[in-house]
């Protein structure tokens, strides 16, 4: 049977690092400095937005400052997601070498997970538009992915209690996007577990369910582990040189720019013998 590494490390007041974190976690899984793993973490309050996403057009930042609400871009692709404790993320790492699979074909792949897992808590989940996970007529959960690098990559955003009174404030919803993107209005409409459920849900019942259900998925037996060392320094370098910088998050700086930082984070995944 294979192995699943669980790591719980987080750092909710610094959302920059926990999506820098992130990052690295896949990369090092991509290099084979670790095993493949399942990370389950949460931003105290933050709205987080795809890779080739406007911070303008998708957050109204007036009110994002007024609310101390962080605005951070993530390194997959997809639409903007607002955090807070009351949302539970898991982000799913596997190595494949030289992958050729799909982004869809993640999705094919891996999401079944979290719809175990929300079955676990009670939930009777199905998929929309490809990547959104769905309970009854509401979004309980987005995802994105991204394969290369030597490892296929999934992460979502479970709404278990957040707060949708300030979710609704900071994010922009344009009709448009619904006739551009051809997805069903559903996208749009959101609810947490504990309303769906009627009942309330601890963060422990959510890690539980997610180890169990990707764990089933992938027929695995998990450990749970601390980051490791090359995480961790690849993770500060993503976070200085990228993750908290202005360019990256508001200016939408390429990943083409950064080859310095580029050349550091291959020197911690490629270390001398």
């Amino acid at each position: 049977m294979r192995n699943l590494r669980v790591v719980l490390y987080e750092t909710p007041e610094d959302p920059y690092m926990n999506l820098a974190f992130e990052e690295a976690v896949y990369r090092c899984v991509g290099a084979g400095l670790v095993d493949d793993t399942l990370r389950i973490w949460r931003n105290r309050r933050a709205v987080v937005i795809g890779c080739f996403q406007d911070a303008r057009e998708e957050v109204r930042l007036d009110v994002a400052e007024r609310l101390g609400v962080a605005v951070v871009r993530r390194f997959t692709g997809g639409g903007a997601v607002y955090h807070d404790l009351g949302n539970v993320n898991y982000a799913l790492s596997v190595k494949v070498g030289e992958s050729s699979t799909t982004y869809a074909g993640v999705y094919e792949k891996y999401l079944r997970g979290a719809l175990l897992a929300l079955e676990k808590l009670g939930a009777r989940p199905h998929l929309e538009n490809i990547n959104d996970v769905v309970v009854g007529d509401r979004k309980v959960s987005g995802t994105a992915a991204t394969v290369g690098r030597g490892a296929e990559f999934i992460h979502g955003a479970i709404l278990v209690s957040t707060d949708l009174t300030v979710l609704s404030s900071v994010l922009k919803v344009s009709p448009a996007k619904l006739l551009d993107k051809k997805v069903s209005e559903v996208k749009y409409r959101v609810a947490t577990l504990e309303q769906l459920l009627g009942r309330r849900i601890s963060y422990r019942e959510v890690v539980s369910a997610l180890v169990e259900g990707f764990c089933e998925l992938l027929g695995a037996e998990p450990y749970f582990d601390l980051p490791s060392k090359e995480e961790l320094e690849v993770a500060r370098i993503l976070w200085e040189g990228r993750y908290r910088t202005p360019e990256w998050n508001f200016e939408r700086k390429p990943l083409t720019a950064y080859t310095e930082l580029e050349a550091r984070v291959a020197e911690v995944l490629s270390p001398k013998k």
